[in-house]
């Protein structure tokens, strides 16, 4: 609680309450790091975005201690699909085929994946951090201003209501405050945009209708319709609850407003039937993705769309920044407690920036030209069969992309691997360094991922006592946590291919072989940011 109702005095202070900006909270409470977020809403805004969360997404929820939390608030029943459908021309046209299969990438990760609203998830968020003693959250209030130094920064909290402002002093500041972020201005973190020069709406609507007209897609949940007249830019559906609440995504042209357009009759074409129509929000936003040019300045960082936006495709936003709270959480707390460093903290802007350039890249844009390029060469109503021949073959690339979907760190300079961070990959139980860490079971019949430290883990499979003594020896004099698990069931070396690996606190893999050819303390200086310069 505040001593001082002027001042407060944290670690890290984090602009932005918002699902990334609290997670990060989360994410440092849990290592005992006092944190302060300071968020200008009150309540969670009833908007829904966001829905789509990967297995990835929900590990984090389980580590964060709000797994069980987030899976009892979800707003469709358990039983029903989490998948998409893309449509050609109409939702209820001939054409189809299932899109968004998160359900094939499963056993790669140790949680199912979830879909809820945004705000859903964000109570979730708000009720764990409550929870924890080291988070504190100001709500109602604005990062208005910030200074920094050589030993801290220092932001004034405004309560948008009135009143007296509150100053934050903090070691290191985070902004999480949207893609208009007021941190990245005031920091002067520039962005580089791609402009696709159109504007989009956002319709939010009840409709009994619509649910009965698409009970013959079951176990569906979002729906996109690629309409030859919009280019490659896709119509967007997506339910909120079964059976009545929708939201929609489209195209509009550049001078729509609320008052000047027929939306009612906009969904009606894109679904190909009309239905009831009960409108709850018209809103609408800039299509185009944006990406700062660093995502440090100094003792200010950056995460979530203060860092990176884009449009909504493919559910990658907001999984994007749940992964950049897990990836800069660990490396400051590390930081603040002694067993990290300044090097560190930069590894955050060189793991996380080059992902999310190539998820825009490989994944997002790519989609866009490939829909465009597609419904410019292809037509049912011209040539019928070279048609249905390319809407088959797109149907299989749909399903091969979500293995593609791998982020890594393979180019970070903290893990003993070779390449580039990247998002493309492949799914694989091997254990890479700079890639995620599969799931295997133990031999208490458990599951490796519930025997993961929060700091760093060493998994040895079939390491005698006097090599796990050493790296535990080496750990101790850096200071740094180590857990040690020896017990995995037969075949996990075959499977991992590695008799040694080491895990990082977010689960990724730091190396993964037999022996380090350097030593147990070298790989670790290296892992934490302890580089040697060469002699």
């Amino acid at each position: 609680m505040m001593t001082n109702p002027g001042e407060l005095q944290s670690d890290v202070v984090i602009v932005g309450g918002g699902p990334v900006g609290m997670g990060l909270a989360i994410e440092l409470g849990q290592r005992g790091i006092k944190t302060v977020v300071i968020e200008r809403y009150t309540s969670p805004q009833p908007v829904p975005k966001g829905q789509n969360l990967t297995q990835r997404t929900m590990e984090h929820f389980h580590f964060w201690g709000a797994e069980e939390q987030l899976r009892a608030a979800r707003t469709v029943p358990k039983e029903y699909g989490i998948g998409g459908l893309t449509a050609y021309g109409t939702l209820l046209g001939g054409y189809h085929y299932d899109w968004l299969q998160r359900e094939l990438v499963r056993p790669y990760y140790y949680t199912d994946n979830e879909r809820l609203p945004q705000y859903a998830t964000e109570e979730v968020l708000r009720a764990r951090a409550a929870e924890i003693a080291a988070v504190e959250v100001l709500y109602g209030y604005a990062g208005d201003a910030i200074e920094q130094d050589a030993d801290g920064v220092s932001v004034k909290a405004v309560p948008r209501d009135g009143g007296a402002p509150i100053t934050v002093r903090a070691r290191y500041l985070v902004g999480a405050d949207g893609s208009k972020s007021v941190v990245r201005d005031l920091a002067g973190i520039t962005q580089t945009q791609s402009d696709h020069d159109k504007l989009m709406v956002l319709l939010v609507f009840r409709s009994l209708g619509l649910h009965e007209l698409l009970e013959r897609f079951p176990g569906k949940s979002f729906y996109n319709v690629l309409h030859p007249d919009l280019k490659g830019y896709w119509q967007f559906f997506g339910r909120v609850d079964l059976g009545n609440t929708w939201f929609f995504h489209a195209p509009v042209p550049a001078d729509t407003t609320k008052e000047n357009f027929d939306f009612e009759g906009y969904l009606y074409r894109a679904v190909g039937a009309e239905f009831d129509v009960e409108f709850e929000h018209v809103g609408f936003w800039d299509l185009r993705i944006a990406l700062a040019d660093s995502y440090r300045q100094g003792r200010v960082f950056i995460a979530g769309d203060a860092a990176h936006s884009h449009p909504p495709y493919g559910g990658y936003g907001i999984n994007t920044g749940f992964e950049d709270a897990r990836n800069l959480g660990w490396k400051l707390a590390a930081t603040i407690e002694g067993w990290g460093n300044d090097a560190l903290l930069d590894t955050y802007d060189a793991e996380r920036r080059p992902v999310f350039a190539s998820t825009a890249k490989d994944f997002i844009e790519k989609s866009i030209n490939s829909d465009r390029e597609f419904l410019q060469r292809f037509d049912p109503t011209e040539d019928t069969v070279a048609f249905e021949a390319e809407w088959s073959s797109r149907g299989g690339g749909a399903r091969s992309e979500v293995n593609a979907f791998e982020p890594n760190y393979r180019g970070s300079p903290i893990v003993a691997g070779e390449g580039n961070s990247n998002a493309l990959g492949n799914h694989v139980f091997k254990a890479q360094a700079g890639h995620h860490l599969a799931p295997m079971a133990t031999v208490d019949g458990g599951n490796v991922y519930e025997r993961l430290g929060d700091g760093f883990t060493l998994i040895a499979l079939g390491g005698h006592q006097d090599e796990c003594d050493r790296w535990a020896e080496a750990a101790a004099e850096l200071g740094l946590p180590l857990t040690v698990v020896r017990d995995a069931v037969a075949g996990a070396r075959e499977r991992y291919e590695a008799r040694m690996i080491l895990v990082r606190p977010d689960q990724f893999v730091t190396w993964a072989g037999e022996s380090p050819p350097d030593g147990e303390a070298a790989l670790l200086r290296r892992a934490v940011g302890q580089f040697v310069e060469p002699a």
